[in-house]
């Protein structure tokens, strides 16, 4: 038996590898493609000789405690919070407000469309599928988002909204679980019900962010040692799903069990990992992470969808539900979640405190609502012998639920998710911003003339005729000449388009020498989190065309240091060394990044970008910006200088020491990599010279 489950399991993720190739052959959506592929397992398991491939069943305890957690870390890990900060609004109405909605509408208005069918379904169950079906799921929808180009705002407050309610729709499912269980005895029940609730969100904040910053700290005191550092990432999601789990079932206080949901307690741990604990990894574990986790969550998604399949298949036709009440029930959460989107968003457009979002994007956000892994796993996790007195059937509360869950996934699974590409494009909301529009057509120049001359090299080594050789040349300087002549005649402020580009591109290497810079350890975490936020904060603001900072100080100064500048002024104090150094170090971290975008816009000339950058306006331009912002920040180096002389110094030798490592283990690196020293040799002196 063991065997024919490890058989199962292998067997599964080799055809899941098999569908995600047909997948990318046929632009299908991969999960859709998985669901299908798992329905159509059941027929083939009937043959004795394909028996074993049901061996493998996906219970709700390996959804839950196994598969759950890697995929919310996953999300959550690679989301950054300057980006969820600049949303937070809009994020937090859609997860919690716009669910709410969503839950009691699909509740009441389910219970009355159902009673018009003549199903006399209790209130407090279809308020429960509300709260199991209004959950979204971001897998197949992110993946489509990134292939049609959605912008990448809307991106995040799907993603945004999907992580959030997560926890939402978890905490509110165990609510009316709760009631349906125990019995409803009015207010102290509501009462009950909503302390309940407060306390699994508040509580899964606190012990989430306690839990991410305490493994970030575990991995900064083992810095340096890999396999450590990847085991303590490894274990963060998990610990902190089976701990929030264990505080749940455990603690008491005054009479009354304190729940905590361990998915938002994963999911803020997980936060604090990405955008704390990150930066206290060593270089090549971090940027390991990525991959490590990307794999981890594509194996556990291809599982997860393969097995639903498996699972629809078997649970649908054994619930004998007629097919009426099923698309009544989906008409009623595809109306609920287009009021949910429409009144959510409309408040935030009403109150201005962030950027409007256009009603394109609320079309999409309604229809592109996928359900998937945590419904399943909700409804699941009812009991079987769970009841109510009013009850009139005899298919118990469970099948009933899991049969209309099963039925409404179905539909966004294999309705919602093929037709959202086109829905992206008859909503325009693919299209090309001005500067990704020249960049298409210049960096198809670029590649074309960049062709033409390799055309040369292979006639010149005589790899190709000469007949070869004039009709490949004509053919491409022909597809050069026709796509400039097209960029030439696009209706646009074309110096100002190009200015937009180099701008972008130059951005791109301060980020570069940025992480190198925090790669050698010549800057501190905090320098490079506060330049890294700037970059990134001014390439967003030139890719919308949204006007430049105003300077480079302009994110400098968090509403902490702002308190503590103005107290300092009031009482006539000096800023203390620490603060000083800081100040410093940002603005020569600034020098050394603008330098170096000058020296490359000097060299500009003599690379092959210059089809891309070839507006002399717009190359002055930006040198002109760069040279002002290297003025004011040199200004600023030398004003904290002279207020502080003792500094250059001490701060020059730590920088030179720094670099100086930096050098040696790098050359330690490239003298093991191309075996001129053994492995032995690489760790003994790694350990003497870095003592």
């Amino acid at each position: 038996m063991t065997l024919d489950v490890y058989l199962s399991v292998f067997t599964l993720i080799l055809i899941s590898l098999g569908i995600n190739i047909l997948a990318l052959k046929t632009r299908l959506p991969y999960t859709v493609l998985l669901v299908v592929a798992g329905s159509l397992l059941v027929p083939l398991s009937k043959v004795d000789a394909f028996s074993f491939v049901t061996s493998f069943q996906l219970t709700p305890e390996l959804l839950f405690f196994v598969f759950l957690p890697i995929l919310i870390f996953e999300s959550a890990y690679n989301m950054k919070l300057r980006n969820i900060k600049d949303n937070k609004l809009t994020i937090s109405v859609l997860a919690i407000v716009g669910l709410l909605i969503s839950t009691f509408c699909i509740g009441f208005v389910g219970h009355w469309g159902l009673q018009l069918l003549g199903l006399h379904i209790p209130l407090l169950v279809t308020l429960l599928f509300g709260a199991i079906i209004s959950s979204t799921d971001p897998v197949a929808v992110l993946a489509l988002f990134k292939e049609c180009g959605v912008p990448h705002r809307l991106t995040l407050l799907f993603e945004g909204e999907s992580l959030f309610n997560d926890g939402t729709a978890f905490a509110v499912f165990l609510v009316f679980l709760d009631i349906i269980i125990h019995g409803y005895d009015g207010f102290p029940t509501v009462l009950e019900g909503v302390f309940a609730f407060c306390t699994m969100i508040l509580g899964g904040i606190v012990f989430g962010l306690c839990m991410g910053f305490l493994f970030s700290k575990l991995i900064e005191w083992v810095k340096g040692h890999d396999h450590l550092e990847i085991t303590l990432t490894l274990l963060v999601a998990h610990f902190t799903f089976l701990l929030a789990e264990l505080i749940s079932q455990t603690w008491v206080v005054d009479g009354h069990k304190i729940h905590i949901s361990a998915i938002i307690a994963t999911l803020f741990s997980s936060l604090v990992m990405g955008n704390f604990g990150r930066y206290k990894m060593s270089f090549d574990v971090e940027r390991y992470m990525d991959k490590f986790w990307s794999y981890f969550a594509f194996l556990a998604n291809s599982l997860v969808f393969i097995l639903m399949g498996l699972l629809f298949t078997s649970l649908f036709f054994s619930s004998n539900i007629p097919i009426l009440p099923i698309s009544t029930i989906i008409l009623v959460v595809v109306a609920s979640r287009a009021v949910s989107i429409y009144f959510s968003i409309g408040i935030v457009n009403l109150l201005k405190y962030e950027e409007h979002i256009p009603s394109t994007w609320q079309h999409l956000l309604s229809w592109g609502s996928l359900r998937g892994s945590l419904a399943l796993i909700m409804v699941l996790l009812i009991p079987d012998d769970i009841s109510l007195p009013d009850w009139p059937y005899e298919v118990s509360i469970k099948e009933f639920l899991i049969a209309i869950t099963i039925g409404s996934i179905y539909f966004t699974l294999l309705i919602k998710a093929p037709t959202i590409g086109k829905l992206v494009q008859w909503l325009k909301i693919d299209q090309l911003l001005p500067h990704e529009n020249l960049s298409y057509y210049k960096s198809k120049a670029l590649i074309y003339r960049d062709l033409s001359n390799h055309i040369e090299a292979l006639f010149s080594h005589g790899e190709i005729s000469e007949r070869q050789y004039e009709k490949l040349k004509s053919d491409y300087q022909r597809l050069y000449q026709k796509i400039r002549e097209q960029y030439r005649n696009m209706p646009l402020d074309s110096s100002h388009v190009v200015e937009n580009v180099l701008r972008i591109y130059t951005l791109g290497l301060q980020k570069n020498t940025l992480k190198k810079m925090f790669q050698s350890n010549e800057i501190t975490e905090r320098i490079y989190k506060r330049n890294l936020e700037i970059l990134e904060t001014q390439t967003e603001k030139v890719e919308q065309d949204q006007p430049k900072l105003k300077s480079i100080n302009e994110y400098l100064i968090t509403w902490v240091g702002a308190l503590r500048n103005l107290l300092r002024r009031v009482l006539c104090l000096r800023a203390n060394k620490e603060e000083a150094e800081e100040l410093y170090l940002y603005y020569r971290t600034q020098t050394k990044l603008i330098d170096n975008v000058l020296h490359e816009l000097s060299e500009l000339e003599k690379s092959p970008l210059m089809e891309i950058f070839d507006d002399q306006r717009a190359l002055q331009n930006v040198i002109s910006i760069y040279k002002y912002l290297k003025a004011k920040a040199v200004e600023q180096m030398q004003h904290e200088l002279s207020t502080n002389q003792a500094l250059l110094d001490d701060l020059n030798e730590r920088s030179a020491k720094a670099l100086l490592q930096a050098a040696q283990n790098e050359r330690l690196r490239e003298l093991h990599e191309n075996e001129i020293i053994s492995s032995k040799l690489y760790v003994l002196l790694m350990n003497e010279l870095n003592k």
